[in-house]
């Protein structure tokens, strides 16, 4: 996975409700290299787009790790995102 431009590692997204917790993505890992594209396919409700949110930060995953051309965006800043993104 080290010549991947996106990583995702064990991520975790849990949402609180009145009910409880909603584990909508629960330990998916995939790599993307440079060049590739990915679908990710599946039901209604079954997290694919809460995915693509977490692979740019727009939702912050509950667990896991989100790696940009080897950058853990998980931990990064807000300002330091918002270069990633503009740059793209």
């Amino acid at each position: 996975m080290s010549d991947a431009m996106l990583t995702l590692q064990d991520l975790e997204i849990h949402f609180p409700t009145k009910g409880g917790i909603v584990r909508a993505v629960d330990g998916i890992s995939l790599s993307v290299k440079q060049g590739n594209i990915l679908g990710l396919v599946g039901e209604s409700g079954s997290a694919k787009s809460t995915v693509g949110r977490a692979a740019l930060r727009l939702v912050n995953p509950t667990g896991g790790k989100v790696r940009i051309d080897r950058v853990d965006i998980t931990t990064a800043k807000s300002r330091d995102l918002k270069d990633m993104r503009t740059k793209a």
